[in-house]
């Protein structure tokens, strides 16, 4: 990818109970904040996205609190996506990366939007935010097992 591409690519976090991160994983799709389109046409391609789950499922789910996807946005593409009779959200591609689920209590005092913060959750309510190229690197390397090579797994330098 040239310098221009990678200067300009952007990171994100969207918040998404697990088994809704599984299927999604699954498909190859993105789907956030119950289906609308405007955290999707925020990202770009080649911009990367890590999913953070706070439960394992969206209602009656237990506690998680990990990041349990990364995936990189594969164009620019926003489309619907009919569902069921009575809804039909907008998704978004992207290619995601094998990782290891890891809990953000280990991480909390490395990242830049957690360090320090009592309610450090509260920034998670939005649904879709964007964070540093840093607080990226943090979490897909212990995603990724920076032992394994980490972030550069994903060809970012």
């Amino acid at each position: 990818m040239n310098k221009q591409v990678e200067q300009s690519r952007r990171y994100w976090i969207g918040v998404v109970s697990a088994s809704h991160v599984s299927r999604g994983v699954a498909g190859g799709f993105a789907q956030l904040c119950h289906g609308k389109a405007a955290p999707l046409r925020r990202m770009r391609a080649g911009d990367w996205l890590i999913y953070y789950s706070p439960r394992t499922d969206m209602r009656d789910g237990e506690p998680l609190q990990a990041f349990t996807a990364i995936g990189q946005v594969m164009d620019d593409r926003v489309y619907e996506y009919q569902m069921s009779e009575s809804f039909i959200p907008f998704r978004r591609n992207i290619r995601y990366t094998d990782c290891k689920a890891t809990k953000i209590s280990s991480l909390l005092e490395q990242l830049s939007f957690t360090r320090g913060e009592r309610n450090w959750g509260y920034k998670f309510r939005f649904g879709h935010f964007e964070i540093s190229e840093q607080d990226f690197r943090v979490i897909a390397d212990a995603m990724l097992n920076s032992a394994v090579g980490g972030v550069h797994e994903l060809g970012i330098q």
